[in-house]
């Protein structure tokens, strides 16, 4: 009988959440039968190709419809007890914070909808990507239905705003962690006892789709950067780079790929940099077009930092994608970076905001071209080997069986 797993999403499509989407494509693909369920359906200019198909079939719970109202009232004079309790402990987990408890209201009548269609497809387990409101969505659902939860934490959803964390980590059957890091960091947060509960599973990539393209010679030395343009990011410490390669007349042109609300600030910034022509501001791209954009680079550089609220990155799926692309990396030493990135063999780590030191890299990348090129051959094989969908998406979904026939049994001895 085919397994059937929920994946519980804060919102779908979302341009920089290929992981996610890879992950439910292989689940698919080692034939278990994946049912998407995002918080929010929202509409982009933008959407992947591999997108498309989960458009067609995903479950659009619309908050505050009839059906909503009625899946809710169904459950509330079905189940008054456990409706009344699981929504008062929300509340009570989520006074803390304000703005989680907002989003918890919004989120309890979505869910309980989300229950009443878990029970009717006979979902065997709930998977919610990010310990926040995914995560919260996952744990009503539980308390209705007895369908088992787990949860991938990544990166924001444990190291901003943990209001409620605890709570679903303990009632979850297993968490995983995208990075040691990650792992490490609650662990030290909430005790030993969680530490079996935690499993570390990378995101992967499809190395086999980034392939190492020969370029045409160039007097231009060609620096790309991907991502959304937020602050803990980090490319305004590239800009700053660049413009110190341009004082030291270092022949280079620098792609920033991507969309976000810095955009207006970052084209301030290179224009009173006097950096017009050396950087450009492409804007979000499809994960097909940054696969032929980073074919077409020398040195690939991920600037980030860590904000004043703690927010900072989990292991950028970028970087593997640049790595299994044989691009020399040159990455910030912070969170799971240096799980893939490791210093002066995969690839280069530099000080968080360290303009200086990135520029110092950049210009090492270009002078040892053989040396670089090793390197970034050594992180095609990590991420081969650690980094590589098909292999990690498999331990996953070995889990999700695992703790499902474990409830089985369990059930089965009472």
């Amino acid at each position: 009988m085919t397994f059937k797993v929920a994946y519980i999403v804060s919102r779908f499509p979302h341009l920089p959440e290929t992981f996610i989407m890879r992950e439910m494509n292989e689940l698919a693909a080692q034939g278990c039968s994946v049912e998407l369920f995002p918080l929010v359906l929202q509409e982009q200019a933008l959407v992947h190709r591999d997108a498309s198909h989960w458009l067609e079939k995903l479950h659009e719970i619309r908050p505050f419809s009839w059906k909503s109202i009625s899946a809710n009232m169904t459950m509330f004079f079905r189940r008054p007890g456990c409706y009344c309790a699981t929504f008062f402990q929300m509340l009570w987990f989520n006074l803390p914070s304000l703005k989680f408890l907002i989003r918890a209201l919004f989120i309890f009548p979505i869910a309980v909808e989300m229950a009443v269609e878990m029970q009717a497809l006979e979902i065997d387990h709930i998977h919610a990507h990010y310990a926040t409101h995914p995560a919260l969505a996952a744990w009503i659902i539980s308390r209705f239905t007895g369908i088992p939860y787990s949860i991938s934490v990544h990166a924001h959803d444990i190291f901003v705003n943990r209001t409620m964390l605890k709570q679903k980590i303990d009632d979850a059957v297993f968490i995983r962690a995208i990075s040691q890091f990650n792992k490490t960091f609650l662990v030290n947060r909430y005790g030993p006892q969680i530490e079996q509960k935690i499993n570390v599973i990378h995101c992967g990539i499809y190395p086999d789709r980034y392939t190492r393209r020969q370029k045409p010679a160039s007097p231009e030395f060609h620096i790309i950067n991907i991502g959304t343009l937020q602050p803990y990011k980090g490319q305004s410490r590239l800009v700053e780079a660049c413009a110190l390669l341009k004082e030291r007349s270092f022949p280079f042109h620098c792609l920033i790929v991507g969309g976000g609300e810095l955009q207006a600030a970052l084209a301030e910034q290179i224009n009173g940099s006097g950096l017009n022509g050396y950087v450009e501001l492409t804007g979000p791209k499809t994960e097909d077009d940054v696969a032929l954009l980073l074919a077409g680079a020398d040195c690939f550089v991920l600037p980030s930092v860590v904000t004043s609220s703690g927010k900072m990155e989990g292991i950028p799926v970028v970087l593997m994608e640049a790595l299994a692309g044989e691009i020399p990396v040159i990455a910030s030493d912070i969170s799971g970076i240096p799980e893939l990135v490791r210093d002066q063999v995969s690839g280069f780590l530099a000080p968080a905001g360290d303009a200086a030191a990135i520029a110092e890299n950049i210009i090492w990348v270009q002078a040892h071209p053989d040396k670089a090129a090793k390197m970034a051959v050594n992180g095609r094989k990590l991420v081969e080997t650690e980094f590589n969908i098909k292999i990690n998406t498999m331990e996953l979904a070995n889990l999700f069986i695992q703790f499902q026939y474990k409830k089985k049994v369990t059930a089965g001895e009472k």
